[in-house]
């Protein structure tokens, strides 16, 4: 196996994986196994636009730096590998096992081709794996849950146990009529219906991709809420796709929510960001969690991408990205649950060689855009900063900017802010909205919806905004408030753009910048 994480071609990303060659989209499969985290993926072996759909593979000792293998499970003339996930069998229910070694066993959608007797329908199939990943066999009896349906689809299974027992439980989606499914078996083979969970919140587009998790509240182990994740494309808080969450309770049976707006069919756009939303870019897409985590640690990759445009990105010979392994977990903040999310960092202690920080202190902000040196700038960055807005209208950051910039890429010597390249973090006083703004960020001009502007509101936390940025070749990861508000979004930028500057309108206070590389 070869590592393909950073290679030289344009906007590949460093950190993020990507397949060597190809189309990739929906992470599938999560599952850590024997030292190692197995990372599969909606992958077309044999071009870079979506089709001919099987699961790629790839695989990771610290969900840092990746090792891409050969293709896991492979379409054929009856049936496209759609999406699904992998457990670990620990007391063989499925029979699949051999010589007391647990197997590894993909649940799967087969969506059936015109050849096939099923054709048009998409079902849940099963196949297995007895050397820890490396080789899959599909089940001879699949499918093993056809519900007759052309949009039943993206099963996420997790071990119970509960007061009703101890079982399999599958988590579907209805895509059309934006429902949740729920079944539960004793060997992964016999299916037995539950109950249903939607529509519910947002309901604008197709469900797909869903997952079901119990998480401590505040690290209190007596005290714990179910998470339901569910993506939907079109429809997402940013247009186009996007991933919401629902926080309640989950008795082996019926997953009930207590974080619901709003019901029914209908969509009601005015309450969008009343919602739960994972992320509030535009490319964080599809995210579902690893099973058979150590220390019941929870732990999410999404998909780098929007279906508005995903078959138009700049890229040369392969497609799309996966974003930075996050950990989520429940805090309270306000008197109720929320989720934060911390991802793991490619320049920490698992992670690769980073030079000497770049780093300023204390200091009020001038007008308009500071540069910083050149040894703050780059491509590939983690950049920490915190401000103090105070009486300040905007404060913020400006990314991958162009040459042409004032003052960029040498130093802090200039403050006037011409147009020209730039990637726009700010934090606008009035509002409380912390926004980016790619619309400047380089070939935003392949596809009419990919110029944007997305935001999401960060209240302040004792008069301070902190956050985390990690910059990669065609993306920005943004963590404000210590992960209560992210935004993801890809950015393709078009000339040498590598300056950063400190942004400010009307005043605020820089307290700490530290930039990484």
């Amino acid at each position: 196996m070869k590592s393909i994480t950073g290679l030289d071609v344009p906007y590949r990303p460093e950190w993020h994986y990507s397949a060597e060659r190809n189309w990739l989209n929906d992470p599938n499969g999560l599952v850590y196994s024997n030292g190692t985290y197995h990372l599969f993926y909606q992958h077309n072996p044999h071009g870079n636009d979506w089709g001919n759909m099987s699961w790629g593979h790839a695989t990771s000792e610290n969900l840092l730096q990746w090792e891409e293998g050969p293709v896991a499970i492979l379409c054929d003339e009856q049936e496209s590998i759609f999406s699904g996930s992998a457990v670990v069998d620990h007391h063989n229910t499925s029979g699949f096992g051999i010589g007391g070694v647990p197997p590894l066993v993909a649940i799967y959608t087969s969506a059936y081709s015109p050849e096939s007797p099923l054709a048009g329908r998409q079902a849940q199939s099963l196949a297995y794996s007895t050397d820890d990943g490396d080789t899959w066999t599909k089940y001879a009896g699949n499918p093993v849950l056809d519900r007759a349906s052309s949009d039943f689809r993206d099963p996420k299974v997790f071990w119970h146990e509960g007061d009703a027992g101890c079982y399999w439980v599958m988590v579907a989606v209805e895509a059309l009529n934006r429902e949740v499914v729920l079944y539960r078996s004793e060997d992964l083979k016999s299916w037995e219906y539950l109950s249903t969970f939607g529509p519910a919140n947002a309901t604008e587009g197709l469900w797909e991709c869903p997952d079901l998790f119990e998480l401590p509240l505040d690290g209190d182990a007596s005290d714990t809420r179910w998470v339901m994740v569910v993506s939907l494309s079109p429809g997402g808080i940013a247009g186009g796709s996007g991933s919401q969450y629902f926080i309640g309770t989950f008795d082996g049976v019926t997953f009930r929510s207590e974080t619901t707006v709003t019901e029914g069919m209908q969509p009601d756009n005015s309450r969008m960001t009343d919602y739960r939303w994972l992320d509030w870019g535009r490319d964080y897409y599809a995210a579902v969690s690893f099973s058979n985590v150590p220390d019941g640690r929870r732990l999410m990759i999404g998909w780098m991408s929007n279906w508005q445009y995903a078959g138009s990105t700049p890229s040369d010979g392969w497609r799309s990205a996966m974003s930075l392994a996050r950990e989520v977990r429940l805090i309270s903040r306000g008197g109720r649950p929320v989720l934060v999310q911390e991802a793991m960092d490619p320049l920490g202690q698992q992670g690769g060689q980073s030079t000497a920080p770049f780093t300023l202190d204390r200091q009020p902000l001038a007008e308009g855009v500071a540069w910083l040196p050149a040894d703050a700038s780059g491509d590939v960055l983690r950049i920490d900063a915190e401000f103090e807005p105070g009486a300040a209208a905007t404060v913020g950051l400006v990314l991958r900017a162009g040459s042409e910039a004032g003052g960029a890429p040498g130093g802090a010597s200039g403050h006037e802010d011409p147009a020209g390249l730039r990637t726009v973090l700010a934090y606008e006083c009035i509002s409380g909205e912390l926004s980016l703004d790619r619309t400047q960020s380089g070939n935003v001009g392949f596809h009419e919806t990919f110029p944007s502007v997305e935001r999401v509101a960060v209240p302040l936390e004792d008069g301070r905004l902190r956050l985390r940025i990690f910059l990669d070749r065609c993306s920005v990861e943004v963590f404000a408030q210590d992960g209560l508000a992210t935004i993801t979004d890809l950015i393709f930028p078009d000339q040498p753009g590598n300056a950063v500057g400190l942004l400010a309108e009307g005043g605020g206070t820089l307290v700490s910048l530290a930039v990484v590389r």
